[in-house]
C-alpha cells in the first residue's frame, strides 16, 4: 500500500468536523487534522472569489482514495469540493504502519 495525504477544504468548522469524523469512523482514513483560518482565492464561475475555509489533512492509503472522494462528495456542501492527494515520500515507519493498519477496513460503512 502507498500512503497518501488527502487535502480537503470546507466552508465551516462544523462541516469540517462532520467530514473528518465520517472518514475516520468509516475507517477510510487513519487521521484528519482540521486547520482553521485558510484564506482561499480562486476562480469560480468566471469570477475571482475569496473565501475563508478550513483545511482538512487526512492520512490514508492510495487504494482508499476513490472511496474517500465519494464519501466527501456525499456529505459536502460544495458542488465540486477540493479532494486532492499527494504521496507521502518518507515517514516514520511506525506511523506509516499505523496508517495502513487503521485503514484496513476501507469501504466499511458505519
Amino acid at each position: 500500500m502507498d500512503e497518501i495525504v488527502v487535502l480537503i477544504t470546507a466552508g465551516t468548522e462544523s462541516e469540517s468536523v462532520n467530514i473528518a469524523r465520517a472518514l475516520v469512523e468509516q475507517e477510510l482514513v487513519a487521521c484528519v487534522n482540521v486547520l482553521p483560518g485558510v484564506r482561499s482565492i480562486f476562480r469560480w464561475e468566471g469570477k475571482v472569489t475569496e473565501e475563508h475555509e478550513y483545511l482538512l489533512v487526512a492520512k490514508t492509503v492510495s487504494q482508499a482514495f476513490d472511496r474517500v472522494a465519494a464519501a466527501v462528495k456525499s456529505v459536502h456542501s460544495y458542488s465540486i469540493p477540493e479532494v486532492i492527494a499527494v504521496p507521502i515520500q518518507h515517514g516514520l515507519p511506525e506511523y506509516l504502519s499505523w496508517i495502513r493498519e487503521a485503514t484496513t477496513q476501507t469501504g466499511k460503512t458505519s
